[in-house]
């Protein structure tokens, strides 16, 4: 009965929580369907991305292809599909990647502190001196193309954002009074950072990490448009729109329908990352408590 009661008041504050704030629900519900197109795409896809087809290149969209054909003849349609997959994949690997060395290595020098601290944050500070889209081309060029390499260049560019945010939580946990309760027992560093300081970062990181995934694909894009990125013949959204550039005049679908991803996507991105924000942030997640438990079972502790 507890079990049940229990799901019925979280189910409650999530339904209160779309209700207060519903364009970030319907960007959740954007990133959930992207999701599911980019994990379906062998089933939903109405043709082989690779599929070549002479008879019709560079077809205008129609009913035979709804957003046409490329200059070898590919469907649109399916190559979007297909680089929803490679574009997703790319983005949150990189941003757990990145985010998480970024975190691990901020809380190791907030807490730690002294030279650790101030060593480590030159370092970082050296990372965000760089644009994000120049670092990770010069680090995809230096290692090579290839999707491990996308993954990692991207990676780089969000270390210094995860451990900048991250570093700041820790130096105001670590002065709490239970973690010098614990320091005071004996407890070693690394058991205080892995017990007490780290849980109490971890909304903070799901926050980065939601909030950076459409800048994720943005760069991804910008890699594959400047070639640098996931090699063809791979279907990605950056690489299609650079192959619509081997025309002297562009075809228009080959430029918008790909743009329309990458702008739709972002866009649902940042909105399920503001909702994200919004929904751990201490005060409205207090307001949702009031609103869903009322007042008496709040104070109950209940």
């Amino acid at each position: 009965m507890d079990k049940t009661d229990g799901s019925r008041r979280r189910a409650g504050r999530i339904a209160v929580m779309a209700a207060r704030n519903p364009v970030s629900a319907a960007g959740g519900v954007a990133v959930l369907l992207l999701i599911l197109l980019a994990l379906a795409a062998p089933l939903v896809s109405p043709q082989d991305p690779l599929k070549t087809d002479f008879r019709r290149l560079a077809a205008p969209p129609g009913a035979r292809n709804y957003l046409g054909t490329d200059q070898v003849g590919r469907d649109t349609l399916s190559r979007i599909i297909y680089g929803a997959r490679t574009s997703i994949f790319v983005a949150v690997s990189a941003v757990l990647l990145g985010t998480t060395v970024g975190s691990v290595w901020g809380l190791a020098s907030g807490y730690l502190g002294g030279r650790v601290d101030l060593i480590s944050q030159r370092f970082m500070e050296v990372l965000q001196s760089f644009p994000d889209l120049i670092l990770a081309m010069a680090i995809s060029m230096a290692i090579g193309t290839g999707l491990p390499a996308v993954i990692v260049a991207i990676a780089v560019t969000r270390i210094p954002f995860g451990g900048r945010v991250i570093r700041s939580v820790v130096l105001s946990v670590k002065e709490l009074t239970y973690v010098e309760a614990s320091r005071s027992t004996g407890a070693s560093p690394l058991r205080i950072m892995a017990f007490h300081v780290l849980p109490q970062c971890l909304a903070p990181y799901l926050v980065l990490a939601t909030t950076h995934l459409g800048v994720a694909v943005v760069i991804e894009a910008a890699l594959g448009f400047l070639g640098v990125g996931v090699p063809p013949p791979t279907p990605t959204w950056g690489n299609m729109l650079a192959d619509s550039l081997t025309s002297l005049v562009p075809h228009w679908w080959l430029v918008f329908f790909p743009g329309l991803a990458i702008t739709l996507t972002v866009l649902a991105f940042n909105l399920f990352g503001d909702g994200i924000r919004d929904t751990l942030d201490p005060r409205v997640y207090a307001g949702v408590l009031r609103a869903t438990t009322g007042p008496r079972r709040l104070q109950r502790g209940k």
